[in-house]
């Protein structure tokens, strides 16, 4: 079994590649062969892991995130960039947790593929 990280930096808004790093993270997540799959985001991604955000649209990620995690994919948000921004304290989407850098670079040296977005 393959075991692929997912690194975002990117904003949820603003940009499709948080969206787009979502999307592939789901469509890995469904394959038959059903790689280890975990996610870490970063930077301004760690917005990502709030609950009840809905853009102009009327559309959300949490959707995403929540499948993922029923899919059994590991999501964490940096910790320190999470403080960074104030979320440290605010409750997050069921099922992702605050990580560490110690815990990413566990991540990544398991892996067998790193994509970052």
């Amino acid at each position: 079994m393959q075991n692929i990280l997912i690194i975002i930096h990117a904003p949820p808004y603003g940009s499709e590649r948080c969206l787009s790093a979502l999307r592939l993270a789901t469509a890995l997540a469904g394959r038959d062969d059903k790689p280890e799959l975990s996610i870490f985001l970063m930077s301004d991604a760690t917005v990502v892991g709030l609950p009840n955000q809905i853009d102009g649209a009327g559309n959300g990620l949490q959707g995403m995130v929540e499948q993922l995690v029923a899919a059994g994919v590991t999501i964490k948000l940096c910790r320190t960039c999470a403080l960074a921004r104030g979320l440290g304290d605010l409750p997050l989407i069921p099922g992702t947790s605050i990580g560490t850098l110690i815990e990413l670079a566990e991540y990544t040296v398991r892996a067998d593929k790193v994509i970052t977005f």
